[in-house]
């Protein structure tokens, strides 16, 4: 027997097990960062900033802040507002603070990978957090095992404060590039000493960085719209090798790294940025309806309606409707308050997972012949239970449309992605993938045409890294050990 609010019931076993509640059939984000300088309960700050974008990474966060003479660290797992409390925030005290977001990858997801990392070495404390991925970085790690390093983490991250305490440079601007020249991969990192705090994104520009204003202070963010939240000024976007050093003396900008062609990720305008960001002069809302434009203009469908998934679908279904002239209708509702798990009854519920996230609008749906827009197929797994759930709900025929090419190759670059054996697209012809999701008909955006809704097709020459699409990655791969074509991930990424 047990009592609850005040009644007593028996207790039965109902439920007898918990359903997983992230949408692995996804690309996901590895991670967030978010940076304040001169700014009154600068945690408090950061911890607003990194609830902005929390939808980059939901396994762990964490706050390091300094008043000028120590550093202050909490993490822990879950979301942000899980894990931080106002009793919390009032102990880590300054007016300087770095926060992290971090999503699981195939690494360890405990604790003590969770960032920012801080430590002290020889020039005292630092912290730092990182969103990206260093290729092949594992041999460097053993090297520097064999010669007597101990590493605490299983993350890359950790890689490079290893090699800022061995550097024999002065300042920690110059230790922290030579770090970074002796890596290769994508990263957009935030370092906090008591008296400096150093933002850097790598050559390439892959991953996004910007900086802002709020008041005398300044505030750094993997996406401007944690900027809104805060009421703070997106002043400008990191370029591709930048290196903005903040101090007591001002700010200064650097560019200590060897020129690259600039390849800034055009995943996270297809799915992974939010809609009302602004990422290197691009709007993401303005670029996914640009998508559904071109989409539609390559893959047209004789329909009646035309309904997104929601909620990355949504732009590009708006840009499909309007450019076929066809009425656009919410046929999809998402709802908001599943997390990451659900208790699953024992007597399974076919598909769902899927029903548990999304519902179909009977009344927009029955005897109608439906596009649906969607940003992408992975495995395929969930675009079959979708497709079956608006066939169950009266649709007369269902035709996919997806606003990006086919993912056929992994990223190496900070996204957690399946090995290619995975991806539906990279095994799998258009004809197949359709039969398996079960619609009338599937059509995918092109390679061509994302670049021409991207404003930016010029040959073969690329503004943007598309390797997952292309396989042509813009930083070479490791191939040692590798002769299978199997995707080698780290350890853990940042």
């Amino acid at each position: 027997m047990r009592q609850i609010k005040g009644e007593v019931v028996d207790v039965k076993p109902l439920f007898s097990k918990s359903a997983p509640f992230e949408d692995e059939d996804r690309f996901h984000d590895q991670c967030g960062v978010f940076g304040a300088w001169g700014i009154q309960e600068a945690s408090t700050i950061t911890y607003l900033g990194l609830h902005a974008l929390q939808h980059r990474g939901q396994e762990s966060a964490g706050i390091v802040s300094s008043d000028g003479e120590r550093l202050f660290v909490y993490k822990g797992l879950g979301l942000v507002q899980e894990v931080f409390s106002s009793r919390l925030l009032e102990q880590l005290i300054g007016d300087r603070a770095i926060g992290h977001v971090r999503y699981r990858t195939a690494g360890d997801s405990g604790l003590h990978n969770a960032q920012p990392i801080a430590v002290d070495f020889a020039l005292g404390s630092i912290a730092v957090a990182h969103n990206g991925n260093f290729i092949g970085f594992e041999s460097m790690r053993a090297e520097l095992e064999a010669q007597g390093s101990i590493f605490q983490t299983s993350s890359d991250t950790e890689l490079v404060i290893h090699l800022i305490a061995r550097s024999k440079k002065a300042s920690l601007s110059e230790r922290v590039a030579e770090a970074l020249s002796n890596l290769h991969g994508a990263f957009s990192m935030l370092f906090l000493t008591p008296s400096e705090l150093i933002a850097v994104r790598d050559p390439h520009g892959i991953r996004p960085l910007c900086m802002g204003r709020l008041g005398d202070g300044v505030v750094f963010a993997s996406e401007p719209t944690a900027f809104d939240l805060i009421g703070a000024c997106h002043e400008r976007d990191l370029g591709p090798g930048e290196m903005l050093i903040v101090n007591p003396e001002g700010l200064r900008s650097l560019y200590p790294f060897e020129e690259r062609p600039k390849r800034t990720c055009v995943f996270e305008y297809v799915y992974f940025a939010r809609p009302d960001s602004t990422i290197d002069g691009i709007s993401v809302y303005e670029a996914r309806k640009r998508m559904g434009q071109v989409l539609a203009e390559e893959q047209p469908a004789e329909v009646d309606v035309v309904i997104a998934v929601p909620d990355s679908g949504v732009s590009a279904a708006l840009g499909y409707a309007a450019r076929l002239g066809l009425p656009y209708e919410v046929g999809l509702i998402r709802s908001h308050y599943v997390g990451r798990t659900f208790i699953e009854p024992s007597q399974s519920i076919r598909d769902f997972g899927v029903r548990l996230k999304l519902s179909p609008v009977r009344k927009v749906l029955e005897g109608k012949r439906v596009a649906v827009i969607d940003d992408s197929i992975v495995r395929g797994t969930t675009s079959h239970k979708i497709v079956r759930m608006l066939r169950n709900a009266g649709a007369k025929e269902v035709h996919l449309r997806i606003s990006s090419p086919p993912t056929r190759w992994p990223c190496f670059y900070g996204i957690d992605t399946p090995s290619p054996h995975e991806l539906i697209a990279s095994t799998h012809s258009i004809a197949e993938i359709s039969a398996f999701i079960g619609c009338d008909s599937l059509g995918y955006l092109s390679l061509e045409g994302l670049h021409r809704a991207m404003g930016h097709l010029r040959g073969r020459e690329r503004a943007f890294c598309d390797a997952c699409f292309s396989g042509e990655y813009p930083i070479p791969l490791s191939t040692k050990g590798n002769e299978d074509g199997k995707k080698r991930l780290p350890l853990a990424w940042g």
